[in-house]
């Protein structure tokens, strides 16, 4: 208890302390007719450094420019710049275009039949959609499409009968109106969120519908705190809308690079009295038009330029060029950094310098899409895959998960080293008894997924290997190369007295089972 009114008699002085050193601090700014408006960074009043102070810089802030509610203005970015629809399209693609390993002890036909399925059914690239859209808008769903149940009522999967499973639609922002009096209760993760989305007119299909939260999968574009997230009908915002101020910065620089190519090299021809000849008009100013197009049609590398003596011609070239390059450069470097999608995936450009790959920006930011994955889209697909699952007529066992398959692809070099490494771990689990052939044939088929060796290793293959473990190979032999002699071992010794071996003496036949599961492996 001393301890505890210790410690709160602590934080009290501290307070009290630092309550009166803000006070001196601006008794001392009014005495000197200063304004003050921040006591949390180093400030400098007789240099006028830092926030607060006397400087252009206390005059910076930020501004409020929603234009995830401008529907319109994203689609024309979306439509209009390369930029715009790269920065929205590719982080979908990426998310999307590998697919998933379903990780199970299912029948291999079975899983063959649900991947032919999600294909059929076109998931992925309808999930692309979704995702496409939801970066866009800043909010997007994806129905799962379920034959003959309404789409008001709570999703049970264990209802999904044989064929019932239609697909996805995907409905952005705009086409759907969710239900801000009407909540989720339950506990869970969608607590707090609509529990319904009444389908507006205009919708592509389920127009006019009500749908149940649990019958769609959800996404909110750029996360928004709980305040800033009422005033988007709990929806989040684009992800143009931060960087808008950057994307606008780097199209005027190019814009003005490319206009200022007609502007490298100006020509001024000074002429006397040119005022007076345009302002007479007349045949002396179509004189003047004819005799400059003459001189701009015949001047050329090895033409000759005939003017008055007494007019002065002069040319001007433009020397800003130089820096062009690096500007473009950093305002594509905010781009990437904003987006967090590295130059080369963004730009498609190689990478510059002798040393730089760009291997590593690309395995970071396929570490990063991974982690998109795992956190929006493994829980929804999982979902999904079980609905295809049901509405082919295939029971899911426990345990049924799904891995999504990497974006990185290893070279044929290095595939060949990790196929060499699973062939020498799998052949010392396999000698040391701790695999058995079948096994062994099944965790080299495995890992064809990443090497692309070993897939021809058939389900006839694998049946027909032994399943038994074999017992591990001795290392050690006796004098002579013979096994090492074993006191409990009888089958050596001679039956005397009819010169025959007896039948425990004749070698065991090996099995043929074995020896074919071992040769197949070898």
């Amino acid at each position: 208890m001393t301890a505890k009114k210790s410690i709160q008699r602590a934080a009290s002085s501290a307070l009290t302390k630092d309550s009166a050193a803000r006070d001196k601090v601006a008794k001392a700014a009014d005495k000197d007719g200063l304004s003050v408006k921040t006591w949390d960074s180093f400030v400098n009043y007789s240099m006028n450094m830092g926030v607060g102070t006397d400087n252009p810089l206390s005059s910076g802030t930020y501004g409020f420019n929603p234009i995830t509610r401008n529907r319109t203005l994203l689609e024309w970015i979306h439509r209009g710049s390369w930029l715009g629809g790269v920065a929205i399209n590719v982080v979908s693609d990426d998310m999307t275009r590998a697919g998933v390993l379903i990780k199970s002890q299912m029948k291999p036909d079975e899983i063959e039949t649900i991947e032919e399925a999600a294909t059929a059914l076109k998931i992925w690239p309808i999930l692309g959609r979704t995702i496409r859209w939801d970066r866009l808008y800043g909010g997007a769903l994806a129905v799962l499409l379920i034959d003959g149940q309404d789409m008001s009522t709570p999703f049970r999967i264990e209802t999904v009968r044989k064929g019932q499973f239609r697909g996805l639609l995907t409905l952005d922002r705009w086409m759907v109106e969710p239900s801000l009096n009407d909540l989720v209760t339950e506990m869970g993760p969608e607590m707090g969120l609509p529990k319904f989305y009444h389908v507006t007119a205009m919708a592509p299909g389920l127009a006019n519908q009500k749908i149940h939260y649990s019958r769609v999968v959800r996404m909110e574009g750029e996360e928004l705190p709980y305040w800033q997230k009422l005033m988007e009908n709990l929806w989040g915002i684009s992800v143009l809308e931060r960087l808008y101020d950057r994307l606008i910065a780097f199209d005027s620089a190019s814009m003005g690079a490319a206009q200022l190519v007609y502007k490298a090299y100006i020509r001024t021809y000074k002429i006397k009295d040119m005022r007076s000849l345009v302002a007479q008009g007349g045949k002396a100013l179509q004189g003047l038009t004819a005799y400059m197009n003459m001189m701009r049609r015949f001047q050329g590398i090895e033409g000759v330029t005939i003017m008055d003596t007494e007019d002065e011609f002069e040319g001007v070239q433009h020397q800003a060029f130089s820096g062009l390059s690096d500007v473009l450069l950093q305002f594509g470097q905010q781009l990437s950094g904003a987006l967090q999608i590295p130059l080369v995936r963004l730009f498609g450009q190689s990478p510059a310098g002798l040393n730089s790959t760009g291997e590593s920006d690309l395995r970071t930011y396929y570490d990063g899409i991974l982690q998109k994955q795992n956190t929006s889209l493994l829980i929804p697909v999982t979902k999904i895959y079980r609905c295809i699952a049901a509405s082919e007529g295939i029971k899911v066992p426990q345990g049924f998960k799904l891995q999504f398959n990497p974006l990185w692809q290893l070279d044929d070099e290095k595939k060949a080293g990790v196929a060499n490494d699973t062939v020498d771990a799998v052949m010392k689990a396999k000698d040391g008894g701790l695999l058995s052939p079948k096994a062994s044939m099944m965790e080299l088929r495995q890992s064809s997924q990443i090497t692309g060796i070993f897939s021809n290793i058939t389900d006839e293959d694998i049946e027909a290997a032994e399943d038994e473990v074999l017992p591990p190979i001795e290392m050690g032999m006796g004098e002579g190369g013979d096994a090492p002699d074993d006191p409990g071992n009888e089958q050596s010794e001679t039956v005397k007295g009819n010169g025959e071996e007896s039948a425990k003496d004749k070698p065991k036949p090996k099995s043929k089972s074995k020896d074919r599961g071992r040769r197949r492996l070898l």
